[in-house]
């Protein structure tokens, strides 16, 4: 009864889902394109064996899932393999990362979860299992599923505090749909007993794929050259930061410049790019306070190599898939997404890097990463975003304490490794069982 209200709100929703896919779209125009997928009519999937499908919703999930996917195209070379998404950007970034496996990986969006759209979608995609990355649990695809004899999985899971007190409050929608997967392979613990109290505790417990991702191998290369254009200074990169994040940075920023203070070179790599200009004329308007006649510098000039870039006191990096690039030449890194509550982005790829991170109260999203990579001292947390950057200068102008967080940064990555294979090896039964072809 629960899931037909919710399906009912869902179907009187649609007209809302529309309106934001057309708001989205006027920032972000990838957001026009493949509506009818949302709807569950992709491409029909070739005839022949079910793809393995994997569903990563954007770009963090994605990143994360390449270790596990080129491990299941390695090991099922006879199957094709569905990446489903839920944003532009996580299917660019998918896009880009699986060229190499060529027309054997088909792409397409998640339909909304509709009855008739996801049923219309696996009838379409015939897969022969679906695994889902880290949880999105969503009601009527898992009862699709099972109704249509789908095997799934949920790995790389993780539940946090806030997550399981929403999922508490519909517990007679979420637990039985988390009770349809097959296997459940958590990140910690942590994740699994919380997971628990929704009526489902983990299979096993991998450790977080993220550890797994391969550093791209022009990463370092790049951000050295990068390092060169930018000058014989201190660099602070402010890393996949959040609506309201970068106010509070540059003020940070103009308070230290207003004080005298010699200040390194500030980049702000925002999360979205549908952001990339309203933190443009943010940081221009920084720029015109604290520093009158300085020009702000984006990603475009150091492909240019501009003339003033070893001077500029701003850099916007308003480009995306190049993190890691932004990482390999900083000397601190400060966290987006952990200065206001929204629970960190990603710091394991930046300590992968070597770079010293700085983290701001909000770390729900990475709770136990974030806690071993401060005790490893990988990691600093500070209070507020005035804080952290105050700590971010410290470490970026003490090359003693640099190089040693620095080492620590690698070390802690490296000791972490391994999810990839625990994981395969938790789903090995059951891959074998929905793989195996029928008599």
């Amino acid at each position: 009864m629960l899931r037909h209200l919710y399906s009912l709100g869902w179907l009187l929703a649609v007209p809302l889902a529309i309106a934001y896919l057309l708001y989205r779209s006027v920032r972000q125009p990838a957001y026009r394109r493949h509506w009818p997928e949302r709807f569950g009519f992709a491409k029909a999937a070739a005839p022949g064996n079910g793809p393995i499908w994997v569903h990563a919703v954007s770009v963090g999930e994605t990143v994360a899932a390449a270790p596990l996917v080129r491990e299941l195209a390695s090991r099922h070379p006879e199957r094709p393999l569905l990446l489903t998404h839920a944003t532009p950007t996580g299917r660019a970034t998918g896009g880009e990362l699986f060229r190499a496996l060529g027309p054997r990986l088909t792409q397409c969006y998640l339909p909304y979860d509709l009855p008739c759209a996801v049923d219309r979608f696996l009838a379409r995609q015939r897969p022969a299992c679906g695994l889902v990355m880290e949880t999105e649990v969503w009601p009527n695809l898992m009862h699709a599923a099972r109704r249509r004899g789908v095997p799934m999985a949920v790995v790389n899971a993780r539940l946090s505090p806030r997550s399981l007190a929403r999922g508490q409050m519909y517990r007679g929608l979420i637990a039985p749909a988390i009770a349809a997967f097959d296997v459940i392979v958590a990140q910690t613990e942590a994740d699994s007993e919380r997971m628990s109290r929704l009526g489902r505790g983990a299979d096993a417990v991998s450790g977080n794929l993220k550890f797994d991702q391969a550093v791209a191998p022009d990463a370092r290369e790049r951000g050295a050259r990068w390092r060169q254009l930018l000058g014989e200074r201190p660099v602070v990169v402010a890393a996949s930061t959040r609506n309201g994040e970068e106010a509070l940075l540059l003020a940070a920023w103009r308070d230290r410049v207003a004080a005298g203070d010699r200040v390194p070179l500030l980049v702000v790599v925002p999360r979205h790019p549908d952001r990339f200009e309203i933190v443009a004329n943010l940081m221009a308007q920084a720029l015109a306070t604290a520093a009158p006649g300085a020009r702000l510098m984006r990603r475009a000039d150091l492909e240019s190599a501009a003339p003033g870039l070893a001077q500029a006191p701003l850099l916007l990096g308003d480009s995306m898939g190049e993190m890691q690039r932004w990482y390999a030449c900083a000397d601190a890194v400060i966290m987006g997404g952990s200065l206001l509550p929204f629970g960190s982005q990603n710091l394991i790829e930046a300590n992968a890097l070597g770079c010293p991170v700085v983290l701001g109260p909000s770390t729900f999203n990475f709770e136990q990463a974030a806690s071993e990579a401060i005790a490893a001292g990988a990691a600093v947390q500070a209070p507020d975003a005035s804080a952290a950057f105050a700590v971010a200068l410290r470490i970026a102008g003490d090359p003693a304490e640099r190089g040693n967080r620095s080492g620590a940064a690698l070390a802690f990555t490296q000791a972490h490794r391994g999810a990839t294979e625990r994981t395969l090896a938790a789903l090995e039964a059951w891959l074998g069982a929905a793989l195996r072809p029928p008599r």
